[in-house]
């Protein structure tokens, strides 16, 4: 099936697009590399995006970080903040268009 994951044990492995955005990630990682962390939150933002790109995916993933940092300013608030496990509802495939469907009958 195209876009799916390979099983690898209870992991998978990320889309190519979640990869593209991990990599991101880890160069702006490497670019900060020495510099204290000015998040407000545990993890640090940039662990958040990678956890949540590995757990949910380059869309979900991208969305929660884009939420994170967004919380995270001035204004905002402070403390632990993990990212939410991936929902069963995620899991289930969804059911084949109405498109789809007409194409098999």
């Amino acid at each position: 099936m195209a876009g799916s994951a390979a099983s690898d044990g209870d992991r998978t492995r990320p889309s190519a697009p979640a990869r593209l955005l991990l990599a991101a990630v880890r160069g702006y990682r490497r670019a900060r590399a020495g510099r204290p962390s000015p998040c407000r939150y545990y993890p640090s933002c940039s662990t958040y995006a990678l956890e949540a790109l590995e757990v949910h995916g380059a869309a979900r993933g991208a969305w929660l970080t884009a939420r994170r940092i967004g919380r995270c300013q001035p204004w905002g608030g402070h403390g632990i903040d993990l990212v939410p496990p991936r929902s069963s509802a995620e899991d289930t495939p969804r059911p084949p268009s109405r498109d789809a469907r007409r194409k098999a009958n």
